[in-house]
């Protein structure tokens, strides 16, 4: 695992997980979606802090989310996600992880869901008007990490920390 480079999601329940990967697919240029609806703490770590993720404390049950509002992307919309346990879980990860952070991973993480991007401005802000007309909290569940290789567009699974099992 050391020379890759590697993208840490929160693995979503199946409900919500279903819910925003079809409103990307509806949303999302078909030709620049090549990765499902996805929750990232961290956009690039190494193949040393993976391993040192063994370290954190992983917690033993779901972690409650609520899809509390909709974000102007510019040239998309996302979800944002309100989670104290998520936030905490993730200070966990940067202290277990230790080095060095990549700069988008150290600016202040702000948990979202991305279901439109790539797009002209005007098409964005038409989509999140008609997603805030609708919009209401919608809960959710965190019920593991995903670990991702990244391939230079697509990912590839490389490990599954479900908070249930502790497997991967």
């Amino acid at each position: 695992m050391n020379d890759k480079t590697y993208i840490l999601t929160t693995e979503l329940d199946d409900d919500s997980f279903a819910w925003l990967d079809a409103l990307r697919r509806q949303h999302f240029p078909p030709a620049r979606n090549v990765l499902s609806a996805h929750l990232t703490m961290f956009h690039r770590l190494s193949g040393a802090q993976i391993e040192r993720l063994a370290s954190a404390s992983i917690p033993t049950g779901p972690i409650a989310l609520d899809f509390d509002g909709l974000r102007f992307l510019g040239s998309g919309v996302a979800f944002n996600v309100r989670s104290p346990d998520l936030q905490r879980l993730r200070r966990e990860i940067v202290t277990a992880i230790g080095g060095e952070l990549s700069r988008q991973d150290s600016q202040k993480w702000m948990p979202h869901v991305t279901v439109q991007n790539k797009v002209q401005a005007e098409t964005a802000k038409q989509l999140l008007a008609t997603l805030d007309a609708t919009f209401a909290i919608r809960a959710g569940l965190a019920t593991g990490l995903l670990v991702w290789e990244y391939l230079g567009g697509p990912w590839k699974l490389a490990r599954r920390l479900s908070f249930e099992t502790r497997q991967t």
